[in-house]
């Protein structure tokens, strides 16, 4: 468990929770065997790790980029490069949209860096901004 301070990535500890179980568990029965007892932490091990990612981490592994795209229309935020009809830029909002602070943009006229902008759609991974006046 120790471990999971130098890994960051909240895996390891599912281990340690393992075989602490097992050791509350010896506590009633302290004459299981070394196999039953590594057949148990394994059992315990993988069920809360399955626990971990499928219930309660289950939002953290899925991207937001295309969908709700309608909770991002009219959105307003700065510009961090200009944009261009061939030319993505990139815009940063004060709050995230669609999980991320800053997203690639595309627009149909060229609009300097600095200026704000609003979204008019959401496409993939780009959202398609006007300048806002």
């Amino acid at each position: 468990m120790l471990a999971e301070l130098a890994i960051p990535a909240f895996f390891v500890i599912w281990f340690g929770f393992g075989a602490v179980l097992v050791g509350l568990l010896l506590l009633v029965a302290p004459a299981l065997s070394l196999t039953i007892q590594l057949l148990l932490w394994t059992v315990a091990s993988v069920a809360l790790t399955i626990l971990w990612f499928r219930v309660f981490r289950a939002d953290q592994h899925k991207t937001r980029i295309g969908q709700a795209g309608g909770a991002a229309i009219g959105e307003v935020g700065l510009l961090t490069s200009a944009v261009a009809p061939f030319q993505p830029g990139q815009v940063r909002f004060q709050k995230p949209v669609l999980g991320a602070e800053q997203w690639e943009c595309r627009a149909e006229e060229t609009i300097a860096s600095g200026e704000r902008v609003r979204v008019l759609s959401v496409e993939g991974s780009y959202v398609n901004v006007i300048k806002h006046h």
